[in-house]
């Protein structure tokens, strides 16, 4: 039994051993259902660095900034004792007292601004920048704005830590991607595409991190969630103990390729493994995943540490059922390489299976080293004049001050519909600001966010124009009474131009909250529609994360302009305002598919495969046989482009030439540029304007079935003005042609490729491959060995 003076320790820092599930998230259920349930997972803590000069710590290795940080790490947790080390693996970490070790709290948050700090109610560290959710974000497309933003977050992340209000390291970011239209927590995802979530991971991993691996971490981050985790609470399909299936094809064509890029490439630290089961594994109980996938094939840093989700190793056991009590699932959860659990099973039940020899001690060690390592490396236990220590408020003040929560907001805005009302017409004085989003506060953040320094509702920024502005809510998100009709068209009476701001919001999609429709909710469409009668110009906003099915509003003339907001975060009024009136110009594209409503209906949320089969029609545009309301990459512009290239063909290229040559600077040769799809684009109307590109490649090589098309690279070129030209370079890369076969092995095929751009097709570069098929990337096979402790299961 865990021994009473853990035990009184535990009880006195506040953890109750019992840990109650439903499918709420873990934050929530906690203070919504019983909030003496784990007080302790659910603290800030004051945090505080080491001391490494006068403390017993002083003496050990750890504090030796010259020695190698893993053996630096190895020395601390040397000198735990088996009580202190267990106490060391949840989230809340306690600390060694009487070695000088404070307590660490593992569980921070950095979506898309520092989302889990100690904020004060006033004055310094009050607030921190809430830029857009980054379904928007992507939306822009445009990696150096992912970038910033990551090192904006990860310097105010630093003030706060360095004043003792947050910790080094974060859960983020969120890299699954976003397959099925009801998923609450898409908004949270870089979208639908692999690529562009492998780009957003790299992007905004390497911005926290400081670098590409670099020698002083600025900020830890967190891949998740390790995977095929993307369903909340479908149809009472809880995310607790969703099993999915998942073919070894689709794992590594689609549902891998972001932690692929987020460990090999952009060297991300930890990486969080997930609620669910795949193919009857709980992923934090999954060898496969965690060693074999994610250290022996992704690469995955040799201190790097895996987190479980809040709660997943507990769900190992409940309500998974994998192993028979939560003292297995604890062992289960170290032995397939769960380093970090955020909860307390390991806590309370790590020192019983020791007792048991159900694991060792080496192997509690592990995952404790892991976790110091990184620590070491972000210069923890450095002092005062280590790298990063000197970041302060004020720096948190200026970065604030750079707008680019605003940029973000602006160029992640998409025009999905336009007869030409947008901008609006300097003729017009008075404007109606009717809807459920046009006076909105927290609303515009989405989820996992912090207090911001201020929040600019669409209201709020007409408001502030010269601009006469009427205003009636007219309904409410999920609302069927029409009591507020009668103001709303009273106020649109009364009025120049209409500006309907509607949509869903984290009522109907959020964490534990998938959607069961895709269509408006409530009685929105009803009020659009009697606005559109009054012949006066419309302008609706179709706000919240994913994609609902505009199609009405894309049919009706009367609706003569729509756009998609997402959630764009504390100046979200000001960005939809300056695109309304003008003073910027639309340049995003979706990132999701819009389906029809149907959709929704035609098969379970819960089907994990792309391709179409059954009442399946495929998922994603790589994959879907419909008619999309809108497609992914749509997005209109306020004036006209003309593109074109130089060449229509790129030639023939023997795929074992291109493999055997030399590419230096690369660590693979399938990395090296196969075309450089080059254009130019010149700007043939009236107004300046960004543009977008997207790159696709389609063929028939190899095997059927065949995909629509695929993304094979994407830019943004910059304010283009009237009758000047930029050229658009996206290099295509050798591996990014290649297609997965059905053992999950990425495959160069011989045959002909056709290179697009855009959904329009404007411009098609075709080349060829000749010679034979050549694997790129061998899957393993999935050959995971229950550990002893699950035999007799």
């Amino acid at each position: 039994m865990r021994s009473l003076a853990v035990l009184a320790a535990l009880a006195l820092a506040g953890i109750e051993p019992t840990l109650a599930q439903n499918n709420q998230s873990y934050e929530d259920y906690t203070v919504e259902a019983n909030p003496d349930l784990f007080p302790l997972c659910l603290q800030h803590l004051n945090a505080s660095f080491p001391d490494c000069t006068s403390s017993p710590l002083s003496r050990s290795l750890v504090c030796d900034r010259s020695a190698d940080p893993h053996d630096r790490a190895a020395a601390l947790v040397s000198l735990f004792t088996l009580e202190e080390l267990v106490n060391n693996t949840g989230n809340t970490g306690l600390g060694v007292p009487r070695l000088g070790l404070p307590n660490y709290q593992v569980w921070g948050e950095a979506l898309h601004g520092v989302g889990r700090a100690n904020f004060v109610d006033s004055g310094d560290f009050s607030w921190a920048t809430s830029f857009p959710m980054p379904i928007t974000t992507m939306a822009a497309l445009n990696r150096t704005l992912i970038n910033q933003i990551g090192s904006i977050v990860s310097t105010q992340l630093r003030a706060f830590s360095n004043a003792g209000y947050g910790g080094v390291d974060v859960y983020s970011p969120n890299i699954n991607t976003f397959r099925h239209p009801v998923w609450g927590r898409g908004q949270e995802t870089p979208g639908e595409d692999a690529y562009l979530s492998a780009v957003y991971a790299f992007e905004y991993i390497t911005a926290l991190q400081g670098g590409v691996d670099p020698e002083h971490l600025k900020i830890i981050a967190t891949a998740k969630h390790y995977a095929g985790y993307d369903i909340e609470n479908w149809n009472n399909h809880s995310r607790l103990g969703n099993d999915m299936q998942v073919t070894q094809q689709e794992l590594s064509e689609y549902y891998m390729p972001p932690f692929v890029a987020a460990a090999r490439d952009a060297h991300v630290r930890s990486v969080m493994c997930s609620y669910n089961a795949v193919n009857g594994v709980p992923s934090c109980a999954n060898s496969f995943f965690l060693q074999t996938l994610l250290r022996d094939t992704f690469e995955f840093a040799e201190d790097g540490y895996v987190s479980g989700d809040c709660g997943a190793v507990y769900n190992v056991w409940n309500p998974h059922g994998y192993v028979d009590d939560e003292y297995a699932a604890s062992a289960a959860s170290i032995l397939a390489g769960t380093d970090i659990d955020c909860g307390t099973s390991y806590q309370f039940r790590l020192e019983d299976t020791f007792d048991d020899s159900l694991i060792s001690r080496s192997e509690i060690e592990r995952g404790i080293i892991r976790l110091y390592s990184n620590l070491v490396q972000a210069g923890y236990f450095d002092g005062p004049d280590a790298p990063y220590r000197d970041i302060t408020w004020d720096d948190v003040i200026e970065t604030d001050a750079w707008n680019i929560a605003y940029e973000a907001a602006v160029e992640g805005i998409v025009l999905l519909k336009n007869d030409d009302t947008l901008p609006l017409s300097p003729e017009i004085r008075s404007v109606a600001v009717i809807g459920p989003w046009a006076n909105v506060t927290e609303q515009l953040q989405g989820n996992y966010f912090g207090p911001a320094p201020y929040l600019v509702s669409p209201l709020d920024a007409f408001r502030k124009s010269n601009l006469k502005v009427h205003y009636a809510r007219g309904t409410e998100i999920d609302s069927t009474s029409e009591a507020g009709f009668k103001d709303a068209l009273k106020a649109a009476h009364r009025a120049d131009a209409i500006i309907f701001a509607g949509g869903i919001d984290n009522t109907i999609e959020a964490e534990a909250m998938d959607r069961q429709s895709i269509a408006w909710p409530g009685n929105q469409l009803k009020l659009i529609d009697q606005l559109s009668k009054l012949n006066k110009p419309l302008v609706v906003l179709q706000m919240g994360g994913g994609q609902i099915d505009s199609s009405s509003l894309k049919a009706n003339k009367n609706v003569n302009s729509l756009i998609w907001g997402g959630y764009p975060g504390q100046s979200g009024g000001d960005a939809l305002f300056d695109i309304i009136t003008g003073k910027r110009a639309p340049a995003a594209r979706l990132v999701t598919t819009q389906y029809p409503a149907e959709y929704a209906d035609q098969f379970p949320a819960i089907d994990m495969n792309l391709r179409p089969n059954g009442k399946n029609p495929g998922q994603t545009y790589m994959w879907y046989t419909g008619e999309p309301v809108y497609e992914f990459g749509h997005g209109l512009f306020y004036t006209t482009f003309k593109e074109t290239s130089g060449m229509e063909d790129a030639g023939t290229f023997d795929i074992q030439e291109l493999l055997t040559a030399p590419h230096d600077g690369y660590d693979r040769v399938e990395q090296q540029t196969l075309v450089e799809f080059t254009v130019a684009i010149e700007n043939t109307g009236d107004r300046v304007s960004d543009y977008t590109a997207i790159v696709y490649v389609n063929t028939e090589a190899g095997p059927a079935p065949h995909p629509n098309k695929w993304l094979v690279g994407f830019d943004r070129l910059g304010g283009i003005e009237p009758g000047d030209s930029q050229t658009l370079t996206v290099p295509v890369t050798i591996d990014s042609v290649a297609r997965t076969d059905e053992l999950g092995n990425r495959v160069l095929y011989p045959g002909h490729y056709e290179l697009a751009l855009n959904n329009e097709r404007s411009v098609v570069i075709s080349f060829d491959l000749e010679g034979e098929e050549a694997v790129l990337l061998s899957w393993p096979e999935d050959r995971q060995t229950v550990p002893g402790i699950l035999e007799s299961q």
